[in-house]
């Protein structure tokens, strides 16, 4: 089995919890995750994206596209292109939109070459953007991030806009300052060999998830932080084994925030899986154990607040009501690859998308 297909292999068999916290034992049925309709799909989906709870789009590797406007009770298909592969989604509002492209020679069956659209009508119509700098070859995460400022003596938003790829090298970033209409990227492969995740929690801090090696037998765990609005970028956590990645984070607060860390050793003895914590901004970060177990592999996560937050896994997701210090199953679906958490009047939806789609709403 070579990276490319350990790197997209999944997971399918079965694990047992033990040692349940006095929260779930507690705990009432209270609301529960929701299957919505959805246009069936071979395997993982990767993204999926609300400008509010009404409002949102999903996409998959078959090219195709996907929007709903009454909380994904129902969808219209909006693009069908294949050879391309949907990985990443950012809206801005409910017109002005990305969608990142794996690129190819990674997936069979990829052939676009065209890393980032944007469409300005809401999904019905895309267009290539065009980036200066390095050439990208792919884009795994799109972050957009609204900052306010007084313009004018009006309350107004700066617009910062990063894109970032991919899987399996190179890791190259596109930014763009002025809410999408002209992109730079830059090599960050000095730093990190993959970029999985992008994600701001200010206009000047920001992380990226990351890998110290293009073979997955070699690489370890990476976060990088930046504290300049992504002018430098610093390494603030390393792993210290072989064959783990970092893959998606959760920042429910600017202080406190969670990433999942991938491993592929194939060594069944090599069990405990385990992801990173930051209570201080990002500058340090400690592993924590999630469970001890060999078939699981996780993927996306996603936190409403410091405490209560979900990891997608295979073979099934994870709750936690405690800051991670301890972990229940959550029947959210398999492979739960991004989550979104929206606010929905007095409360909260959360979205997670894997091979199929789930919404939980949470009360205030």
């Amino acid at each position: 089995m070579d990276r490319r297909q350990v790197l997209g292999a999944g997971v399918a068999a079965g694990v047992m919890m033990g040692g349940v916290p006095a929260w779930a034992q507690a705990q009432d049925a209270g609301p529960a995750w929701v299957k919505l309709p959805t246009e069936p799909y071979r395997g993982k989906q990767d993204d999926v994206v609300f400008v509010d709870a009404m409002t949102g789009w999903y996409g998959n590797g078959a090219g195709k596209l996907f929007k709903t406007t009454d909380g994904g009770q129902t969808w219209v298909k909006q693009m069908d292109k294949p050879g391309t592969f949907v990985r990443a989604l950012g809206f801005v509002d409910a017109g002005l939109g990305f969608l990142g492209n794996i690129g190819p020679d990674y997936f069979p069956g990829v052939t676009d070459a065209t890393p980032l659209y944007r469409t300005r009508d809401g999904g019905t119509s895309w267009e290539a953007v065009t980036i200066d700098g390095p050439p990208m070859t792919g884009i795994c995460a799109i972050d957009v991030h609204k900052a306010s400022f007084i313009n004018a003596g009006v309350l107004d938003h700066r617009v910062t806009i990063r894109a970032g790829g991919r899987v399996g090298g190179p890791a190259q970033l596109a930014t763009s300052r002025d809410g999408g209409e002209t992109w730079t990227s830059e090599d960050l492969s000095a730093l990190t060999a993959m970029i999985l995740d992008v994600h701001f929690v200010d206009e000047r801090i920001g992380f990226i998830c990351g890998a110290s090696d293009t073979e997955v037998t070699q690489s370890r765990a990476v976060i990088l932080r930046t504290g300049d609005g992504g002018r430098s970028w610093s390494r603030v956590h390393e792993g210290t084994r072989p064959f783990e990645l970092t893959w998606k984070m959760s920042f429910p607060s600017e202080t406190t925030g969670y990433v999942t860390i991938q491993s592929y050793n194939p060594d069944p003895t090599v069990s405990q899986r385990v992801f990173a914590k930051t209570t201080d901004g990002g500058l340090t970060w400690r592993e924590m154990p999630l469970i001890d177990s060999a078939p699981v592999r996780q993927f996306g996560i996603g936190f409403v607040d410091e405490s209560r937050g979900w990891i997608g896994a295979v073979p099934n997701g994870f709750e936690t009501r405690d800051g991670g210090t301890t972990w229940t199953p959550a029947a959210m679906g398999l492979a739960v690859n991004k989550m979104r958490i929206v606010p929905n009047g007095a409360g909260h939806a959360v979205f997670g998308i894997g091979t199929e789609l789930h919404r939980l709403d949470l009360p205030g």
